[in-house]
Order: C-alpha cells, then sequence, then structure tokens
C-alpha cells in the first residue's frame, strides 16, 4: 500500500500540474497577487486618469477598464464611474510632487512585476542599469489599457464591431505578455514557452471576466449599497488581485508545459574535495631510498 502511495505521489510530483502547484507554492504566488493588486490600485488608478484628461476628445479612463475588465452591468458601472470619475481639472491640479510619487510609485509596481517572473523563472535580478527596462514597461502597459478602454467606445454598436473589438483585445494581449515578460527579464527567458504563457495568460483573464460577470458584478452592486465606496473599492481590488493571480499564474503555466526533465527540486551542495593527498594511485617506490615528496 505504502509502495502504490510513493508512485502516486511521484507521478503527481512528475506531472505539470504538481509541478504548477509545488513552484506557485514556493513563490507564494497568492502573496504576490495581493501585492499586485496594492500597488496596481495607487499607480494604474491615477496614470490612467491623467492620460484620459489630457486627451480633449475622450475621458474614458480608469473607471472604463474596470467596467470593461470585470463586464460590469449598468448598475455596478455607474457606481465604479462615479468613484473613479476623471475630475476636469485634474492637470491644472498636478503637481510636481504629485507626479514624482507617481513615478514611485510605477517603477515599484514595475519591479513587482518583474520580480515575479524573476521568480517563476528562477532567474536572477537584472543589474541595476537595465532599471530603464521598467520605466519603458509601465509606459507601454499605461497606454495598451488605455487603448483598450478607448476601444469600448471606438468599436462599439453592432455584431462586427464587436468581434472586431474582441479579436483586437486578444491580439494586443497576447502581444503584450509575450513581449513584456521577455522585456522585463532581458531576454533571459526562451520565446516559445513566453507566448504559452501569454496565451494561458489571456485565456486567464476571459475566464475571470466571466467570472466577474456572474459573481462579481452583482456583489459589486450589493458592496456598494450595504458598505458605500468602501465597498465598491473591495471588489475592485478582488479583481485585481485575481488579475495578478492570472498574469503571474499565467507564465507559470507557460513555463512548465515547456519544461523536460525531472522534477525541479532543492540543488545539493557540490561536494567539498578532500584535503589532503590527491586522487590517483599510489607511487610505487622503487628499493633504493625514495624521495620524500614521493612517498
Amino acid at each position: 500500500m505504502a509502495g502504490r502511495a510513493d508512485r502516486v505521489g511521484a507521478a503527481w510530483r512528475r506531472s505539470a500540474p504538481g509541478r504548477i502547484w509545488r513552484q506557485g507554492t514556493d513563490m507564494e504566488l497568492m502573496h504576490r497577487s495581493m501585492g499586485f493588486a496594492a500597488l496596481g490600485v495607487v499607480t494604474l488608478m491615477p496614470l490612467l486618469i491623467v492620460v484620459a484628461a489630457a486627451v480633449p476628445y475622450q475621458r474614458a479612463g480608469f473607471a472604463q477598464w474596470i467596467v470593461d475588465g470585470m463586464g460590469l452591468s449598468a448598475g455596478p458601472a455607474a457606481t465604479v464611474r462615479r468613484l473613479f470619475s476623471t475630475p476636469g481639472k485634474v492637470l491644472s491640479t498636478t503637481s510636481a510632487l504629485s507626479l514624482a510619487a507617481l513615478a514611485v510609485f510605477g517603477l515599484s509596481f514595475a519591479a513587482s512585476v518583474a520580480t515575479g517572473y524573476e521568480r517563476v523563472w528562477d532567474l536572477p535580478a537584472i543589474p541595476w542599469h537595465a532599471v530603464w527596462r521598467r520605466a519603458v514597461w509601465l509606459a507601454v502597459l499605461t497606454g495598451y489599457l488605455f487603448v483598450e478602454a478607448q476601444s469600448g467606445t471606438v468599436l462599439d454598436g453592432g455584431a462586427l464591431p464587436s468581434a472586431l473589438r474582441i479579436a483586437f483585445t486578444l491580439t494586443c494581449g497576447v502581444l503584450f505578455f509575450w513581449w513584456g515578460q521577455r522585456f522585463l527579464l532581458g531576454n533571459r527567458v526562451p520565446w516559445r514557452p513566453a507566448l504559452t504563457g501569454a496565451v494561458c495568460t489571456m485565456a486567464g483573464l476571459v475566464g475571470l471576466r466571466v467570472f466577474s460577470v456572474l459573481v462579481l458584478s452583482p456583489l459589486t452592486l450589493t458592496s456598494a449599497v450595504t458598505y458605500g465606496p468602501v465597498g465598491t473599492v473591495l471588489m475592485v481590488q478582488s479583481w485585481l488581485i485575481g488579475v495578478g493571480f492570472v498574469i503571474f499564474g499565467g507564465a507559470l503555466v507557460g513555463r512548465q508545459l515547456h519544461h523536460r526533465g525531472p522534477p525541479e527540486g532543492p540543488r545539493e551542495a557540490p561536494p567539498v574535495p578532500r584535503q589532503g593527498r590527491a586522487d590517483g594511485p599510489a607511487p610505487r617506490c622503487s628499493g633504493h631510498r625514495p624521495a620524500a615528496r614521493d612517498c
């Protein structure tokens, strides 16, 4: 009985789900997702609000991205828009100190994502002179989210525009997560596992949207009525935790699906060579008196 249990355990450790579970536990996937959500609120919300305020023809920023991502109906969407509405004078009231604080939080958010990817791939941190990659990634992320939010107003009003928007969203999402993972890690990741991880990430985000439509959308309205704005923030924060879980989990699945070889485990330290006589056969001494260095 014990031998059968050992074989089952060994088969589970060798399987892809077993490797994903073990590495996800080792890298504290849920803890990193919660950090992603906390930094995402203080980074993405002001970034998208400022960018949306700078555009004269549209002002769909963070609120619209949340509404689209969560798939909220009319009632919950109205509560989110009231909470994250864009002030008309946001640019004139933004100071240099606010922009500096936003830059610090933004780079911290990019660093947390980069660290999560490094844990997924068991890579060391990038050197200090490559930190510019995080700033570039953050700028591209802001543009990507802003374009996604604006696509809802441009491609709307029929079956064909909706189909084009879905194809556009999925394609841009796969390209962004594929490029972003390799760019943040300094191109130290093979492109094929990174592409698989990007596809898994977008599939997970689609599943998260379905869950949000069925569960989080009604809860958002109920929490807003019961707890006020705090309830809406809690629902948005819960959804962002799911987004972080999917982003890191998708990269993890992409790596493990391309894993070859025995299951990964703790690496043993190399053996320490013995001090003293070097390895090899002892020197043979002739009949005469040998030298001290040979015998």
